[in-house]
């Protein structure tokens, strides 16, 4: 099975694949996510093996990485609070940040709220739509006009402005 074919498979089920794991996970961001790790693990297996039915192996990849997801975070969650009594859990007080600590957060709010400004009104948008609202890349595309390839490299610039400037931050 060639990579093209997977590719083509790929971006013809993309739509009803997001769906499943959207559903499964019931987090846009989360199935997004997992949809990417989906397209990795069936390129990885194809490098490795040949798939007989490729459509079904594609949905059943997405499907089992959603379970593990829902069974790691189900675990996490029961671990964190099945380990510790109620009682001190409810005590627990939240750690109050300093003074220090507070005027580090406002200053990288103000240098991100910056580099975010000067992003053009697209950009915003596009970041606006998939970390504050949680939109698909696919809906962001269809909403905006665009091509999916165009708000993942979006976002990815976007993201990269995010991670510089808490990285120039933290080296202050």
């Amino acid at each position: 099975m060639s990579q093209s074919r997977f590719h083509h498979v790929f971006l013809a089920q993309r739509t009803p694949l997001l769906r499943t794991l959207q559903r499964m996970v019931n987090n846009p961001s989360t199935a997004e996510d997992l949809l990417q790790e989906t397209y990795l693990r069936v390129t990885r297996a194809l490098g490795e093996r040949t798939v007989e039915h490729l459509e079904p192996f594609v949905f059943q990849t997405a499907r089992n990485l959603a379970l593990d997801h829902l069974r790691a975070r189900r675990i996490q969650s029961r671990t964190l609070l099945d380990d510790v009594p109620q009682e001190v859990v409810h005590n627990v007080v939240a750690p109050q940040s300093s003074a220090e600590d507070a005027a580090h957060a406002e200053q990288m709010l103000e240098r991100l709220n910056l580099r975010l400004q000067a992003l053009s009104p697209r950009q915003q948008q596009i970041f606006i739509l998939s970390r504050l609202h949680g939109h698909s890349y696919q809906d962001i595309a269809k909403r905006l006009d665009v091509s999916l390839s165009t708000v993942q490299k979006e976002l990815k610039l976007i993201m990269a402005i995010c991670v510089g400037v808490a990285e120039r931050l933290g080296g202050d």
